[in-house]
């Protein structure tokens, strides 16, 4: 099994869904998990993990805002000395065709889905900078690469994040940091569980494997790309996504 031994990891959006199954798999691996959410609505899946063997602390994070992210960061450096593996995976949506979308819509879907990026990252680069190590992972999606009626903000979003990655990836390759994506197609979670039955056969229908996947499918590529197994990726996307979008 990859192992995380020694690491700690800062992942964002960790409360449920695709975020929670990261927080889970790379507790597994070895890794001390800072569990960030808004309020503290990771304490859970912090309780959970450190129940069952393994290490975890919840921390409270808003992604949007500069000094909640500056904080945060802070305190987990406090409490641990170093933080190894950084995973931009909190998201939103606020579906909307175009010539309909309120400006506030725009602006809150780019602000948790990209800039937070650039905040969490930008805060705890210069300490990777000095341990010459990193791994930093940013969750788009498939919609970012294929596009969605009524979802540009989101996709927007997404595919902005496989810019700023390449271009992080240029930056700091030098210094034994690695920066890259996972993109995932249909994943079984909260949102996805919301369609109807109908709409949820037409999207199985256009992926080749069949099915739906599972948050452990992303999960197992996160803590992958995480691991010194993949010391030589970066600036990359991994899809999990069935084969939806090649």
């Amino acid at each position: 099994m990859t192992s995380l031994s020694g690491r700690v990891a800062f992942i964002t959006g960790a409360s449920r869904g695709i975020g929670k199954a990261i927080a889970e798999r790379c507790a597994s691996a070895g890794a001390t998990v800072a569990a960030c959410a808004r309020a503290d609505n990771a304490q859970a899946v912090a309780d959970a993990i450190v129940a069952s063997g393994g290490s975890a602390v919840a921390q409270t994070l808003d992604v949007t805002d500069k000094e909640s992210v500056s904080t945060a960061v802070g305190e987990v450096l406090d409490r641990f000395g170093h933080i190894d593996i950084v995973v931009n995976n909190a998201g939103i949506v606020r579906d909307q065709l175009l010539m309909r979308m309120k400006s506030e819509d725009w602006d809150a879907v780019l602000a948790t889905n990209l800039t937070a990026a650039f905040r969490c990252s930008q805060a705890v680069l210069r300490q990777m900078l000095k341990q010459r190590h990193g791994r930093i992972i940013n969750i788009s999606s498939v919609v970012g690469q294929s596009g969605s009626p009524g979802q540009t903000n989101y996709a927007a979003s997404k595919e902005g994040l496989v810019g700023f990655t390449r271009a992080l990836a240029r930056e700091v390759a030098s210094r034994g940091i690695t920066v890259n994506v996972v993109s995932p197609g249909m994943i079984e979670t909260d949102m996805t569980a919301a369609l109807s039955s109908s709409t949820r056969e037409a999207l199985a229908a256009q992926i080749p494997i069949g099915r739906f996947g599972t948050t452990k499918d992303v999960a197992g590529a996160v803590c992958f790309l995480a691991s010194d197994e993949a010391a030589y990726i970066t600036g990359q996307v991994l899809s999990v996504n069935g084969g939806m979008y090649m």
